[in-house]
């Protein structure tokens, strides 16, 4: 009757129960075992329980640590079934004896977790679906009136008749601490996004050489005005390695200009290339600076922390190498420095080698500005569709330095739309954030009506995460620019935009003339 109630108990439980001697052969199951593994309890019994898992040195090394610590709790395994059904499942465990206290194995209790496993996938997508709407939103709270701030300023800056020198060096000082805020909110969610998973890469064979050359053309300016001799040699064979080619460029630009700013007058920054035996190439930007003492090399890679550079004259953020060494890790590599003080410092990253593509590689992805065609006599009518009367007077006084165009203005997506029908503009320049309908709306009824969808739309958004923009051109917009605005970013866009619709009038009396 005892063994008969026991047993009964065994059976009634609704988790996989298992006995395994000290050699991690099974000894006894009950039904549930059975149905989880779809074998019979004759079958089970005599197998090493390893055989049933997909990854059989772990579900050993479970039981080896069950048996040394004599207890386990929620180890998480995949069991495979005998039909090649995959099942999560965790388990307790602890060891069993007989009466005379003589180790007899381990006794362990699994658990079907699939349902938890997908519980937890949902709140986890709801988590970054809601840190993601919390980046974008706070990336565009800070980026407006930025915005209004360095838009001002760049006009000022470009006024006819010119600022005074005294004007002059304080506009520079509001523009110099207007883009150092911008570059600090850029860094701050660029690391969330990383931190977050939600950084999307793009990895191509990418020649190293060119990344070189257009970084070397980046950071120049800095070495010239610091003194620091910059040597990037040419890569005398043909140097690819496998990554995003922003992202890469993101990582060099950082380290070179870290080399430059920390480094001493007169000093260099050499940058070396080199194959690794392990199908690897490693990157070496070496500098002449104080080099880092080994408490400070500890500390080099934690969020915030400037090693004692707050107090410096030096701007900074302290996140730079974080984001560096997560995007290398991204991207399969490893990242990391060598240093003595006095002497300098050697940061290196390496990253999987590749093959050159069978395509040519571009140089840089940079298009040609078109000549100017806005002559005197040609109109052209821009319709600017902005809720911000500050971005507004700025978007005004651009396109003010430019003639030939008629600037026509709403507030609200609504009117814009009526604007674009009865005025039928050239252009259309297009905030995303409006209210009442955004920008996209508008976009997708602009693009959805005959009379409108070939006006070509550019968007000026503070939404700038790769996310929004990625979103804007999939939605149709000509070019998708972010703010706070570069008066050069919105030039060139404007350039290609006025290009493209004159193209598009040759092309339609061409036909007409036909």
């Amino acid at each position: 009757d005892q063994q008969f109630y026991t047993r009964s108990l065994i059976e009634a439980s609704i988790d996989a129960l298992v006995t395994i001697d000290p050699l991690g052969i099974i000894t006894d199951v009950n039904k549930q075992t059975e149905a989880l593994t779809g074998c019979t309890r004759d079958e089970l019994i005599g197998a090493p329980l390893k055989d049933y898992f997909t990854d059989p040195e772990r579900a050993e090394a479970g039981i080896k640590r069950a048996l040394r610590e004599k207890k386990l709790s929620n180890y998480e395994l995949m069991l495979r079934s005998r039909d090649g059904r995959e099942t999560p499942i965790s388990y307790n465990a602890t060891t069993f004896y007989d009466r005379d206290r003589n180790l007899q194995g381990v006794f362990a209790a699994a658990r079907d977790i699939t349902e938890l496993k997908r519980i937890d996938r949902v709140i986890q997508e709801k988590a970054d679906l809601a840190k993601s709407e919390f980046l974008s939103s706070m990336s565009h709270e800070l980026r407006t009136p930025l915005n209004a701030i360095l838009g001002f300023a760049q006009l000022m800056d470009t006024e006819v008749p010119p600022a005074t020198l005294t004007q002059k060096s304080s506009i520079e000082q509001i523009r110099r601490a207007g883009w150092y805020l911008l570059d600090l909110i850029n860094e701050f969610l660029d690391l969330a996004m990383l931190e977050s998973g939600k950084a999307p890469l793009s990895e191509e064979s990418i020649s190293l050489e060119e990344i070189m050359l257009e970084c070397q053309a980046m950071v120049e300016p800095l070495a010239e005005k610091r003194g620091v001799i910059l040597t990037v040699p040419q890569v005398d064979r043909a140097f690819f390695v496998r990554a995003d080619r922003t992202r890469l460029k993101q990582v060099v630009i950082n380290l070179l200009s870290n080399a430059i700013k920390y480094n001493q007058t007169s000093g260099t920054v050499v940058v070396e290339c080199a194959l690794r035996p392990d199908d690897r190439t490693r990157i070496t930007i070496s500098d002449t600076g104080a080099g880092l003492s080994p408490e400070k090399l500890a500390q080099l890679f934690q969020p915030f922390n400037r090693l004692g550079q707050e107090s410096s004259t030096e701007e900074g953020t302290g996140i730079g190498l974080v984001v560096s060494k997560r995007v290398v890790e991204m991207m399969g590599g490893v990242i990391g420095v060598a240093s003595t003080v006095g002497v300098g410092s050697s940061f290196w990253f390496e990253l999987h080698s590749a093959q050159a593509p069978e395509l040519p590689v571009e140089s840089s992805g940079i298009v040609p500005t078109p000549a100017r065609h806005d002559t005197p006599g040609a109109r052209w009518t821009v319709l600017c569709v902005e809720d911000s009367p500050a971005n507004m007077k700025f978007i005004e006084g651009m396109l003010a330095r430019r003639p030939g165009i008629r600037m026509i203005c709403a507030e609200n997506a609504k009117l814009g739309i009526e604007l674009a029908h009865s005025e039928l503009p050239d252009l259309i320049l297009m905030d995303i954030n409006l209210p009442g309908m955004s920008g996209l709306e508008a976009m997708k009824i602009l693009r959805g009506d005959p009379i409108t969808n070939h006006i070509p739309v550019l968007a000026l958004s503070a939404y700038a995460l790769p996310r929004d923009i990625k979103n804007g051109l999939a939605a149709g917009f000509f070019r998708y620019i972010t703010k706070p605005i570069k008066m050069e970013d919105f030039t060139k866009a404007l350039d290609l935009a006025l290009e493209f619709i004159r193209v598009q009038r040759a092309i339609r009396d061409g036909s007409a003339g036909q």
